[in-house]
């Protein structure tokens, strides 16, 4: 048997396949066809201090190749997620990583300091790049400076490994990067979605009611691709994501110098996707005889610099 287990910044996990904030919810509508013990792990939807409505309807529209989403974070808050999901999710065996928002450095700072107390939580990520919201999100990940003190307020107040999730409508993603690590980060996430819009032309108004949204799915995966390629030379473990849609894609991603990959916008069409992804990717070890999945982590890639 193939060894799928990775550890990630810190987070073990069974094998490198985990699903995306804001795509799998916290897992409940899901379990019946994706037992949670048989994937990596499950990121959560993004977790604010306090619940948030989110954008006005309509919040979705597909693509070509993929979908727009403008849900703006909704989230019941950080009292439900501790009291309710965590609890549930603990019973289902997975392994959780909370995906944490906030308007404010402080709103941020105070989510991580009350899940540093969570034994459930395996580790935390810190969304800085959500195109979605009015404040916070975005307005971060998209200077360096900020990413900065963002990361290093946050680092401040948990000791659970810390994975910064990166925007890819920067000039310069590695810069930011370098000052995410720089402020503490142990690992990066990349990417979030790409900003974009869709136009009713009968209606002759834009589809979504957020006007735009973030573009996710398989037209993604090359620019994705491209920056988990470039943000390896910075020294820091990396969870990829971004069109993965098929195992194929996975082993590209890893190859490229990512330690395990987030599935999104794929489980909308498979549910199952994971599953099969995390299938594809043993079958492919053993077909190469490689031991480790571990081992292909930046392999194609001369500039990786972490695993």
């Amino acid at each position: 048997m193939a060894d799928l287990a990775v550890n990630l910044a810190g987070i073990r996990l069974r094998n490198p396949v985990l699903a995306a904030s804001g795509t799998f919810g916290y897992g409940r509508e899901y379990a019946a066809v994706v037992p949670l013990d048989r994937i990596g792990g499950i990121i959560t939807k993004g977790t604010s201090l306090e619940p948030w409505p989110g954008n006005p309807p309509p919040r979705t529209a597909e693509t070509a190749a993929g979908m727009l989403n403008a849900i703006g974070l909704e989230n019941p808050g950080l009292k439900h997620l501790v009291e309710v999901d965590l609890p549930w999710l603990a019973g289902q065996g997975a392994t959780v990583v909370v995906n944490v928002v906030g308007r404010t450095v402080d709103e941020y700072a105070a989510v991580a300091e009350v899940l540093d107390g969570q034994p459930r939580v395996a580790g935390l990520e810190l969304n800085v790049s959500c195109p979605n919201v009015d404040k916070g999100g975005m307005a971060f990940g998209v200077n360096p400076e900020s990413t900065y003190a963002l990361v290093r307020a946050v680092r401040r107040r948990t000791r659970h490994p810390l994975l910064v999730k990166l925007s890819p409508n920067v000039t310069d993603i590695v810069r930011i990067a370098e000052q995410a690590r720089d402020a503490g980060a142990d690992g990066l996430s990349a990417v979030n979605t790409l900003v974009g819009m869709a136009i009713d032309i009968e209606r002759r108004r834009p589809v979504l009611g957020n006007v735009t949204g973030g573009l996710s799915g398989p037209a993604i995966k090359p620019m994705a691709l491209a920056a988990v390629w470039r943000l390896a030379r910075v020294g820091l473990p990396i969870l990829g994501g971004g069109g993965i849609s098929v195992w194929r894609d996975a082993v590209e991603f890893l190859l490229a110098g990512a330690t395990a990959v987030a599935i999104g916008t794929a489980t909308f069409v498979r549910p199952r996707a994971m599953l099969e992804i995390a299938e594809g990717l043993e079958e492919y070890l053993l077909c190469q005889g490689i031991e480790r999945i571990s081992d292909l982590v930046g392999a194609a890639n001369p500039g990786a610099r972490a695993g």
